[in-house]
């Protein structure tokens, strides 16, 4: 099977937020998305040919929209993108007196009472998955980085995969699952993980390889569509880009436009090691899975494993080392101030830390909990 990779930018940056749809007073679920979609197309035009806004979008619960950038440059470009999207999204929901908010999950919605998008593809993953696939009650934020050629793709997602719990550390904000704490930073990536085809990626040696396996998910009809293949990192050859998907929910811009930067800076770092002539070294598997539990237990308390020899390092330390070795490469992508907000997250603490923060100053009320995520999400990290 040939799969052909599209022309892209390199080091060009798209951004998904998954946001929640919440009651302004009780922190409830509300499962509105449709009137909130029919309401922001009523007042913006400009659809796309399946009506819908090119910018905000159904997702596979009715209380959840998707907010989608265009091809951006900048973080900050991406930032002013997404806050558009907003902006249109409350104009909405604010009379409606319902809320956004973004965590990795809620922490106290009954997930088996969420309805479903009506909409054949999520019909047939609710039928195949059952049990797991009524517990997806959880949200994310995906960053697309472009590619200026294909054999970049894989080695390209080789080098996220070091990362995986830098990333899954400072997005960590799912504590909280049906009213109880887990006892896991983020809850949503074992949960998440349990879907077909999603999970750590494989890692191939070639396109071919890649293109193989592919073949054989259509063959054994494990996927219908490409995009059924929902791994953490994952190339999108159609967008000729690569997607990183591990993050859990980020319940601010500043906190979203951190995690772009992150990611658009190391792609490119990856991007120049390649076109130099060299190689992006890689992990056994087997460290790479430890590392992804690690991060969703512990958090920024996590020790990961940092190379195949086994050497080991507290992971804020690492992003720290991490975040002045890329400081050249934000200076020349123009997103310095939001790889410097990465820092701000560590000293600040993760979601799931601020989350479990106001739930001890609160007595243990989850309501609590997501009103001050409402707060965050209108006002920033430190309201």
């Amino acid at each position: 099977m040939k799969i052909d990779f599209a022309p892209s930018r390199q080091s060009t940056l798209g951004v998904e937020w998954e946001l929640a749809l919440v009651d302004g007073k009780t922190g409830e679920l509300a499962s509105v998305a449709n009137q909130v979609l029919r309401g922001v197309a009523a007042r913006h035009p400009e659809l796309n040919e399946d009506d819908e806004h090119p910018h905000i979008k159904q997702e596979l619960l009715l209380n959840t929209v998707e907010l989608v950038t265009g091809i951006c440059e900048t973080a900050t470009e991406a930032k002013e993108d997404l806050n558009r999207s907003v902006a249109a999204v409350r104009e909405i929901t604010d009379p409606m007196g319902v809320e956004l908010f973004c965590a990795g999950s809620h922490p106290f919605s009954p997930p088996q009472l969420q309805p479903v998008t009506d909409k054949a593809r999520y019909a047939k993953l609710i039928d195949r998955t059952q049990w797991w696939g009524r517990q997806m009650v959880i949200y994310g934020v995906h960053v697309h980085v472009g590619l200026d050629r294909r054999d970049k793709a894989l080695p390209v997602l080789d080098g996220l995969v070091n990362y995986f719990p830098h990333f899954q550390a400072l997005s960590a904000s799912s504590p909280f699952w049906g009213g109880e704490d887990t006892g896991y930073a983020s809850q949503r990536a074992l949960m998440f993980q349990q879907l077909p085809t999603a999970g750590l990626p494989f890692q191939f040696k070639s396109w071919e390889e890649y293109e193989s396996y592919v073949q054989d998910m259509f063959t054994t009809g494990v996927i219908d569509t490409i995009s059924e293949i929902r791994w953490d990192i994952r190339p999108v050859p159609a967008l000729g880009t690569i997607e990183m998907r591990i993050c859990d929910g980020l319940a601010t811009l500043e906190e979203v436009g951190a995690i772009a930067a992150l990611t658009q800076c190391l792609v490119d770092e990856f991007s120049t090691i390649l076109d130099n002539g060299g190689t992006i070294p890689t992990m056994p598997p087997w460290h790479v899975q430890e590392n992804k539990w690690r991060a969703a237990r512990y958090g920024m308390d996590a020790i990961i494993i940092l190379d195949a020899a086994g050497r080991e390092q507290l992971v804020t330390d690492h992003l720290l080392e991490t975040l002045n070795r890329l400081e050249p490469v934000a200076a020349k992508l123009r997103c310095a101030d939001e790889l410097a907000d990465v820092e701000k997250i560590i000293r600040r603490g993760a979601g799931y830390q601020r989350q479990r923060r106001v739930a001890a100053e609160n007595g243990g009320n989850l309501q609590a909990v997501v009103l001050d995520l409402v707060k965050q999400m209108r006002n920033g990290p430190t309201a």
